[in-house]
């Protein structure tokens, strides 16, 4: 590993977080709030940041596969860390692990949290909670290469560390350009859905917080009761924008370019508007007779549907008094999240594609071993690496899930369950949020869990962002060699 050139980028990452505290600042002085819980942070990050940031020199400048790993497991561990500071010196979560939990749902883009009143919070703070998704949401290095193009010969690697879905693709020749198409994008649906939801009624700063959230497929939200504080309008709205993030970017930037064809041929995007079409009319008619409105039950089926498929995590109802097909069909669409290339979790509908395809190809082989099969995504060939990495990152995923779920269920918290073990550690893994048992009730609050089960949880949270391999790299020897 190229020991100085990572601290030279987690030096300036340091620097970039301070910079991205400066709007909850703002935040806080329009409403007349104390900043000092910010200032204190944003002062001992740019003291750290700014001189490593200039004074380190690599000797070697270039970045490669283990750098980029690297840089993306040790980044988000330390600005959860320091952006968790914020909460404790405000004394809106004065525990270090709760306020460590939080931040690291906010970033992870999970929407998991230990608050039980969020109204009762500074306005300061909340928008700080919420905007971490945002910066969370495309990935905190893609944001340092959007600004910062230039930082390395090889910034691909960067990308490709953080970035969800089984293969990674640039937009634009360079990887900065890539980073700013990105962006630009990300920041013109924000602003999108902060006007729609204005104009649907939404109070300005319940706008703001709402749009950055439902970018970042994140689920913070300023009132206790989530989306359903609102009118169905606004949560139709908030609905089709969750639907919007959980589309690939890539997807935007061939309908600028009005490449339609490419468009027409994307199976992800087909597979993620039958599933939501098809999973709201039979919610729809499974909740109809608890609902007696027709209206009421698709709204309240289209809105949880995209809340779990795009595993943002917002609430308009009580999902858990929900009929049992309801809610295994949440349970499930929890698993496979939306598509590679947006901001949502789970494991990617290209992923379960490329899976189902490759028990295909395996069955047809047995009946003709002499016949040569490959498996084809939109119509080009998927290499062999690819689906080796596929598999490596599912027996991952269920290991991971499964050893989670046990050692939750040591936890003596009153009402933990099989069902609460379980779905606990499937949504922080898939980076959705709520969970559904007897203790969760309509938030699925983890404010009840010990203090080992909210760290192991956060540690979960992390691996599940970074897809697991960065996490995973900083646990081995290889990588802190030096090169």
């Amino acid at each position: 590993m190229n020991k100085r050139l990572v601290v030279k980028l987690l030096g300036g990452l340091l620097a970039l977080e301070a910079l991205l505290m400066l709007p909850a600042v703002a935040v806080a002085l329009c409403y007349g709030e104390s900043i000092f819980c910010f200032l204190q942070v944003i002062l001992v990050m740019l003291a750290i940041g700014v001189p490593v940031w200039f004074l380190v020199k690599p000797d070697v400048k270039n970045l490669n596969a283990r750098d980029g790993l690297a840089i993306a497991g040790i980044s988000w561990l330390l600005m959860s860390f320091f952006g968790c500071l914020p909460f404790v010196f405000s004394g809106s979560i004065p525990s270090l692990a709760d306020a460590f939990f939080e931040t690291v749902s906010g970033f992870t883009t999970t929407g998991a949290t230990i608050l039980e009143d969020v109204e009762c919070l500074p306005k300061g703070i909340l928008f700080w909670r919420s905007f971490t998704h945002w910066i969370g949401g495309m990935g905190v290095l893609v944001l340092t290469l959007a600004i910062l193009p230039k930082l390395s010969g090889r910034t691909s690697h960067l990308a490709k560390a953080e970035t969800p879905g089984p293969t990674f693709s640039k937009l634009a020749p360079r990887m900065g350009d890539t980073a700013k198409i990105l962006y630009m994008i990300y920041g013109a649906l924000t602003l999108l859905e902060f006007i729609a939801l204005v104009i649907a009624g939404m109070p300005v700063y319940d706008a703001l917080i709402h749009a950055v959230s439902t970018a970042g497929t994140g689920g913070f939200s300023c009132r206790n009761a989530s989306i359903g504080a609102y009118s169905p309008l606004i949560q139709w709205v908030v609905a089709v924008f969750m639907l919007l993030f959980g589309v690939n970017f890539a997807i935007y930037f061939h309908m600028i370019r009005k490449e339609w064809s490419g468009i027409a041929k994307n199976e992800e995007l087909w597979i993620y508007l039958i599933i939501i079409v098809l999973g709201t009319f039979g919610i729809a008619l499974n909740t109809l007779p608890q609902t007696g409105s027709f209206g009421d039950s698709l709204r309240q089926g289209f809105f949880n549907i995209n809340t779990v498929m795009s595993t943002t995590g917002f609430g308009v109802c009580d999902i858990s008094i929900w009929p049992i097909f309801a809610r295994v069909l949440m349970v499930v669409l929890m698993v496979g999240g939306a598509c590679a290339g947006s901001t949502a979790g789970g494991l990617k509908l290209s992923r379960i594609i490329m899976l189902f395809k490759s028990c295909v190809r395996e069955v047809r082989r047995m009946i003709s071993p002499r016949k040569v099969s490959v498996v084809r995504m939109e119509g080009k060939a998927v290499e062999e690496s690819t689906l080796g990495t596929l598999g490596l990152y599912l027996a991952i995923y269920v290991v991971i899930l499964l050893l989670g779920s046990i050692a939750v269920s040591l936890d003596p918290m009153e009402g933990n369950n099989i069902s609460v073990s379980f779905t606990s550690t499937l949504s922080c893994i898939s980076n959705v949020g709520p969970y559904m048992g007897s203790a969760a009730g309509a938030s699925g609050c983890f404010a009840g869990f010990s203090v080992p089960v909210k760290l192991l949880f956060s540690i979960i949270m992390l691996a599940g962002r970074l897809e697991f391999f960065p996490m995973l790299a900083l646990l081995s020897p290889t990588l802190w060699k030096k090169y």
